[in-house]
């Protein structure tokens, strides 16, 4: 398991748009934010790995540092806080952490919390909150649910789901046991928790079921019929064990759950060994929910999909999406190598309920989809992949804010995740990468307008500070180091570099009526070498009008 759960730590919690030249339509606002102490203005990361749309206006990001929102105006981040919260507690504040899981359903929100002990990631819990109660108040009322894991000092507990009971392994620790994905829908909240496996929150009942998945073995797996009862009288299902252990250890790499869908009657479910399709088999039960009656899923028959057998193009499964065009459904998937030799990175989707799989973008290290109509947006380590059939697929640039004298720009490759939002008279399109958040208002991105973490808006500083050219802000093959100007009220910028001898290794000349995008330097010298190891010295030189020259210096540690 550790080969597989380093490379998923790596790869899933590096956590963890254009401004057109005309003004965005104005839009409904939740509530006067500006004057909630529970948001200040501003990202507090440039990690963004989530995006979610909620009811008419509201947008929120799941950044590597909590939990923000742009409510049709400005970007706020959510304050947090470290005291310890108890379950089921309403809180103002939401817990510290990164996001790496955000799930709505109209005006209902469920957020996942996580962070790391240094060796192993940690969930650090969900915050459930439904909207609808807040149009006029300043404080959003959160109910804290912990991270869900079992209470048992037993090697084998025995749960009851569907038809009969199974037994399975108990979940104790925090560790491993992280919220990576969720779906909400009315009172029922899914998470998928890697080693927590599948779960679902039955909230106007207040309690968590573990979902039991099929072994690797297993191409099916049902929880309606096929129980037998044992000693103790229990209808229980033979020859099944949930254990999210690795193999070697006599567990399943299946009951790893990564990423969860719903659509309609059916549950997907992505794991660390494929994909499983759940038929949801309900009926009306009478005196349970809110309104005195509710849709109850008795029991779940599961058909499981895997490499190599079923045409993935791994078994790593990390995001799923559905997309709705022209009477016909197709699933995408995010799908990763994980163990099995051949296994290679890219899409698989089908169009016939899982019956057949293809796939796309192979080679590709996708994180998310999106689709709307015809769309599908796929998020990947080398960019925002557009097709409109599936097959055509073209990637776009990354991100630059070409207003003048903005000197606004991604630098990065990466983008994590994206949403077309709709619900105003001008489309956006937004995206999150490793270094900031971004919207467009045309699907051909050629305006952006990028919200980044500024550390102080008024100064002069480089950041990453120390700056390593072969793993920061990575442009097709080259690292950036960013200068934060602050405000740039002139429009002729000289950029000088010594090092510590104070000789001089690089400058550049900005003239900013007709350069866009970041003041960077990648850390080559005037011949296009590569820099050695050390500290070097920054000066940026603003030429005023009718004023003297102003120099601005900053120190820089450069490591290969």
């Amino acid at each position: 398991m550790l080969l597989l759960l380093n490379r998923f730590i790596i790869s899933a919690f590096l956590f963890v748009v254009l401004v057109a030249q005309q003004e965005i339509p104005s839009r409904f606002s939740l509530r006067a934010l500006a004057s909630d102490s529970t948001f200040q203005l501003g990202l507090s990361s440039n990690i963004v790995a989530e995006i979610r749309l909620l009811g008419d206006s509201l947008t929120w990001f799941g950044t590597g540092q909590g939990l923000a929102l742009h409510d049709g105006h400005q970007i706020y981040s959510h304050k947090t806080t470290e005291d310890s919260l108890v379950d089921k507690q309403l809180t103002s504040f939401v817990p510290v952490g990164g996001i790496p899981a955000i799930a709505v359903d109209g005006k209902k929100i469920a957020v996942a919390y996580s962070g790391d002990n240094g060796s192993i990631q940690v969930g650090y819990g969900l915050t459930f909150a439904d909207l609808t109660l807040y149009n006029d108040s300043t404080d959003i009322q959160w109910n804290y649910l912990q991270q869900p894991m079992d209470d048992s000092d037993n090697d084998t507990i025995v749960k009851p789901f569907g038809e009969g009971f199974f037994r399975m392994l108990p979940v104790t620790v925090r560790e491993a046991n992280v919220t990576y994905d969720a779906a909400l829908r009315d009172d029922t909240l899914w998470t998928a928790s890697w080693a927590g496996g599948l779960r679902r929150y039955i909230s106007y009942a207040g309690f968590w079921e573990n979902v039991p998945l099929p072994l690797d073995s297993q191409d099916s797996l049902s929880s309606c019929v096929g129980f037998i009862e044992d000693d103790a009288g229990r209808l229980i299902k033979p020859n099944y064990y949930l254990n999210p252990r690795d193999p070697s250890d006599g567990g399943n790499h299946n009951h790893k759950a990564f990423s969860v869908l719903l659509n309609k009657d059916t549950v997907w479910v992505g794991t660390a060994n494929g994909i499983n399709r759940g038929e949801l088999i309900s009926e009306i039960e009478e005196g349970a929910g809110p309104g005195g009656t509710d849709l109850i899923t008795r029991c779940i028959e599961w058909v499981h999909y895997s490499y190599p057998f079923d045409g993935l193009s791994g078994n790593f499964v990390v995001g799923l999406a559905k997309q709705n065009w022209n009477g016909k459904t197709t699933i995408w998937a995010a799908t990763m190598n994980a163990d099995s030799p051949g296994e290679t990175r890219g899409l698989s989707y089908t169009r016939d309920g899982g019956l057949t799989w293809k796939t796309a973008l192979l080679g590709e290290r996708i994180y998310n989809i999106f689709s709307k109509d015809s769309l599908v947006l796929a998020s990947s380590q080398s960019g925002l992949w557009k097709s409109f059939d599936g097959e055509n697929w073209a990637v776009f640039n990354p991100a630059i804010d070409k207003t003048i004298l903005t000197q606004s720009q991604i630098l990065s490759d990466i983008v994590y995740t994206s949403v077309l939002d709709q619900r105003d008279t001008t489309d956006l399109l937004w995206i999150g990468t490793s270094d900031g958040l971004a919207y467009s208002t045309d699907l051909q991105g050629d305006n952006w307008k990028i919200f980044q973490a500024e550390y102080n808006p008024n100064e002069f500083y480089a950041y990453p500070n120390p700056f390593s050219p072969q793993n920061h802000n990575q442009i097709g093959g080259e690292g950036y180091v960013r200068f934060h100007t602050g405000i740039i009220s002139n429009n002729d910028v000289k950029l000088d570099i010594f090092n510590f001898a104070m000789e001089k290794v690089y400058e550049k000349n900005y003239n900013l009526n007709n350069y866009t995008g970041a003041l960077k330097w990648n850390g080559r010298d005037l011949n296009g070498n590569h820099v050695s190891n050390g500290v070097y010295f920054v000066r940026m030189r603003y030429s005023f009008s009718n004023k003297s020259q102003q120099d601005y210096w900053d120190k820089l540690i450069v490591v290969k």
